[in-house]
């Protein structure tokens, strides 16, 4: 039986396509899934994300546990609602998964989780917490649901479903997070264009759903979330990087704070470490194939391979991410075998696309 998010019943009321993603039954797309992307690129997009996990962490300890659970440093933190994005690494320095946490009170720090790895997490933390810091409280938030509305003018649309939240937000800064009654208003999101992740109670989702509908947001699926994530050149959890790969070797350097002197787990494994592969952007040169994940990379310096690949909308190409050897530069061209042919390509810096503009 698959998991349901509070919002299951409209997305079959829209006429959605369902498919199974991690144990959830979610929407792949309403229709046209190419019209969703580009929606989101030039105007409004909403996406049903209840299946990711809210963790509320709490107690005094709550900032020195994240200190030493966390590869980026929770320490940058010291306004309410600003948040930071971290991978949560073994001690081996492989990616357990990535996450985003808030600080919205000494005490009291707020975690979102991916929904394949939010057990595992859960699991993982709690038996850190148990070692280090045992009086504090770890509460998985099954209770809420989560709506991300992007585009250029998400943040419009948001205020005039939400009456009074403008107030609140429109002088929020990206990566920050502000609380309008029951609603959890983040200006971030997992499509390179600018908008909020909203969580709330599930109880209240269809409703909330409902409004943005009303206000002209356009219901959007999973096909298009990863085809403009992709172009906005953000990791997928189990596909970029994973428990055999490390942050340096996945385009996540910056994520990872080894200048200070405060320890946590991984960070044994990474200081001093050289990595061999790292992660750069594809673009397909021609026509004739899509990149995709699991195609080898031929290059001068090795072969590499493709982790995420796609057909662009927004370049109307493909384009891709690949795990290569270090050696390998900006601008060089190299081959991807695609079937029984070698397709040419060339080496980029992500991001593709961010806030509706062509980067490569």
């Amino acid at each position: 039986m698959l998991n349901k998010t509070p919002l299951n019943a409209l997305h079959r009321e829209a006429g959605a396509r369902m498919v199974d993603f991690g144990g959830w039954e979610m929407p792949v797309n309403y229709g046209s899934q190419i019209e969703e992307h580009h929606a989101v690129r030039r105007d409004a997009g909403m996406f049903d994300v209840s299946h990711m996990r809210v963790v509320d962490v709490a107690g005094a300890a709550a900032r020195g546990f994240l200190r030493g659970a966390l590869a980026n440093n929770v320490d940058k933190l010291r306004e309410s609602g600003r948040a930071l994005y971290s991978c949560l690494l073994a001690e081996d320095g492989g990616v357990l998964d990535d996450l985003i946490v808030y600080f919205l009170r000494e005490d009291f720090f707020r975690l979102v989780v991916n929904a394949a790895t939010a057990d595992k997490d859960v699991a993982w933390l709690a038996a850190l917490a148990a070692r280090n810091a045992p009086g504090l409280a770890l509460t998985p938030r099954p209770d809420l649901a989560m709506i991300a509305v992007q585009g250029p003018n998400a943040r419009a649309k948001v205020w005039q479903a939400f009456p009074g939240t403008e107030a609140a937000t429109s002088a929020q800064k990206p990566f920050s997070a502000a609380t309008v009654g029951e609603l959890f208003v983040a200006r971030t999101g997992y499509t390179g264009e600018d908008g909020f992740e909203i969580v709330l109670p599930a109880s209240g989702a269809e409703v909330a759903w409902r409004a943005l509908a009303r206000a002209g947001v356009r219901p959007c699926g999973l096909g298009a979330r990863d085809t403009l994530r992709l172009e906005a050149g953000m990791n997928l959890y189990g596909q970029d990087m994973d428990e055999t790969t490390n942050p340096l070797e996945s385009g996540l350097v910056w994520t990872v704070d080894l200048a200070s002197p405060r320890d946590f787990i991984g960070k044994a494994a990474l200081v001093g470490l050289t990595p061999a592969r790292k992660q750069v952007g594809l673009v397909l040169e021609g026509a004739g194939g899509v990149l995709r994940a699991h195609q080898k990379v031929l290059t001068p310096r090795g072969d590499g391979e493709i982790t995420s690949g796609t057909f662009s909308p927004t370049l109307g190409r493909s384009i891709a991410l690949a795990r290569v050897p270090t050696g390998v530069a900006i601008g060089d061209a190299v081959d991807v075998e695609v079937r029984d042919r070698r397709l040419a390509a060339r080496v980029v810096k992500p991001p593709f696309v961010r806030n509706g503009k062509v980067l490569v």
